[in-house]
């Protein structure tokens, strides 16, 4: 007895594809969506370039879909498809200072505990979220093109280092170096702001300063008048 074939897997997609229903691969991007614009996003650090770069990959992908032979898993090569549209679109762009290899690992801890740290109606908290991803994100950024995709890879998508290593065509030891190293990076950065924050919290000076000062020498004016 033949195993029964998963209508909802990507190969299943795919054929629905290949076969004319060009509807079905709508299917395929909402699937892939988050973690494909997460790579172009890493490697442009844009979020307009990364959506154009997301959309011109996808345009390439559905046309070679039907050369498409599984020697890896779908969502791998669709991965490799849009890494070369966001690197083409940083070269015609004149920003490609040297050849990417890439790395990295999570700091994102900060945001999922700052994500957990309230009800998502409270409106302090959410600004308090978007404050804390903000911030994040800038860090992410910052980080240098050898480590920022592993990063996003390992410690956003949650890649295993097999699979980073075989997307990004590197060794499973420089993925683990890579991300071990920008993972470092971000905290010593991250440690920075709090740094920076802790001198400014409790702020003193200024209005709240003024006020104590006026407050209390109304009051002793109160009791030298009495």
């Amino acid at each position: 007895m033949q195993p029964a074939v998963d209508d909802d897997s990507d190969a299943a997609i795919r054929q629905r594809v290949v076969d004319g229903e060009q509807a079905a691969f709508a299917r395929l991007m909402r699937r892939h969506n988050r973690r494909l614009y997460r790579v172009a996003r890493s490697i442009l650090r844009d979020d307009a370039e990364a959506e154009d770069a997301l959309q011109d990959a996808y345009i390439q992908a559905y046309r070679a879909l039907p050369d498409f032979r599984g020697e890896s898993s779908l969502a791998t090569w669709l991965t490799r498809i849009v890494m070369n549209a966001a690197l083409m679109r940083r070269r015609s762009a004149g920003r490609m200072a040297e050849v990417i290899e890439l790395g990295a690992g999570p700091a994102m801890d900060a945001f999922c505990a700052a994500r957990e740290a309230g009800e998502p109606g409270q409106p302090e908290q959410a600004a308090l979220r978007a404050q804390a991803r903000g911030l994040i994100e800038a860090r992410i950024d910052a980080l240098p093109d050898v480590f920022r995709t592993v990063f996003v890879l390992r410690a956003v998508e949650e890649l295993s280092v097999d699979e980073t290593g075989q997307l990004l065509g590197i060794p499973e030891a420089t993925v683990r170096s890579r991300y071990f190293r920008a993972r470092a990076m971000l905290r010593e950065a991250l440690a920075r702001e709090l740094d920076f924050a802790l001198d400014d919290a409790f702020g003193f000076d200024g209005e709240r300063c003024d006020r104590i000062v006026a407050n209390v020498m109304g009051r002793l004016g109160e009791d030298g008048a009495g």
